[in-house]
């Protein structure tokens, strides 16, 4: 496996090799290659172009795309500025390939552009039951803030085989 990954914002052109990368990350049986599946919690599509596009035409978000030696896409991460924080989301990388540092390569990019930006901490949500998920956070500094939020009732962001519900977690940058 080479180490030669590139972290550049994506475009509007990537919208069908993001698609189809965070829905194979996230949902579905090739989910399950990786261990940040959530195919047993959800049902339906994490994504579609639609949603994908209209974040693309707001100017104050970003997607940041990780691309191997060969442009191919292999991960991403959604950036959302809220306030003087900035809400990481949608932190995809190939079932495949997951274990090899890119996610870790994905969080410490949004780091520095939260820093870059002067953000005073980036904040994000995750499944409250995913406890691997949360541990791998935690050991990257994000703090579980205490608060929750609902999981929403939108199929286009999947649909709930049991209840489901979110907590915030943290980290100042």
């Amino acid at each position: 496996m080479t180490n030669t990954y590139k972290i550049i914002p994506a475009s509007l052109t990537d919208i069908p090799s993001l698609v189809k990368l965070v829905n194979s990350a996230y949902r579905g049986e090739s989910s399950k290659k990786g261990w940040t599946t959530e195919a047993d919690l959800l049902g339906g599509i994490r994504v579609n172009e639609k949603t994908l596009t209209s974040i693309f035409q707001k100017p104050s978000d970003i997607i940041l795309k990780c691309c191997d030696a060969d442009e191919n896409i292999i991960g991403c991460v959604h950036l959302q500025p809220q306030h003087k924080k900035i809400y990481l989301g949608m932190l995809t990388v190939s079932p495949q390939l997951q274990t090899n540092g890119i996610g870790k390569l994905l969080l410490t990019a949004s780091e520095n552009y939260a820093k870059e930006n002067n953000f005073g901490s980036i904040i994000m949500t995750v499944i409250s039951i995913r406890k691997e998920l949360i541990a791998w956070y935690e050991r990257r500094g994000y703090v579980n803030t205490g608060k929750t939020k609902p999981f929403p009732n939108d199929p286009n962001f999947g649909i709930p085989k049991q209840e489901l519900k979110f907590i915030v977690m943290e980290k100042k940058v």
